[in-house]
């Protein structure tokens, strides 16, 4: 029985399971997205993504934590500037898994692991979403505001149309 056992060991010892994730983290911090075998990427995936919380917070203290599980100062320090800024408004999630296929030696389950907010094929598409305003019963005056929006609008859609005529 496996109770309580969520650590996947990857058949490695402790050390080289430790130093094994945090090199993996490292790279992935500075490559934005690696290739690996699945197992690992489940396993780096539970590894990175408190670390990239703890960047949220710019302070010494998360600062030398990180450290202390990347032992790498560039991905420390990109991680506290750049990626940090990009996921400030995430929840979580920061990573995702792309299974590419098997490998041909072994016929291991082979896969990208990507930083989210930095693959430009699924973000392109998105614009910057705004969050509404929470909605009221009486909703008089909202009502009135997308009225005159929309009142606005069409007359703004036909003068291009007029210029590009000429």
């Amino acid at each position: 029985m496996r109770h309580g056992k969520k650590v996947n060991h990857l058949g490695r010892t402790d050390a080289h399971r430790k130093a094994m994730l945090s090199n993996m983290a490292s790279s992935l911090i500075l490559n934005k997205r690696i290739t690996t075998t699945l197992a690992k990427a489940k396993a780096l995936r539970t590894y990175v993504e408190p670390l990239m919380t703890k960047a949220k917070t710019d302070t010494t203290h998360n600062r030398r934590t990180v450290f202390s599980y990347l032992q790498n100062k560039d991905s420390v320090s990109e991680l506290f500037r750049e990626i940090a800024t990009k996921i400030a408004t995430r929840n979580g999630g920061y990573t995702r898994i792309i299974k590419t296929g098997n490998r041909m030696g072994d016929n291991a389950e082979m896969c990208f692991i990507e930083l989210v907010d930095y693959n430009a094929t699924y973000t392109a598409g998105k614009a910057e979403v705004k969050k509404a305003k929470a909605t009221r019963r009486r909703g008089g005056s909202t009502t009135k505001a997308k009225k005159a929006e929309t009142a606005t609008e069409a007359p703004a859609t036909e003068a291009p149309a007029a210029e590009s005529a000429e």
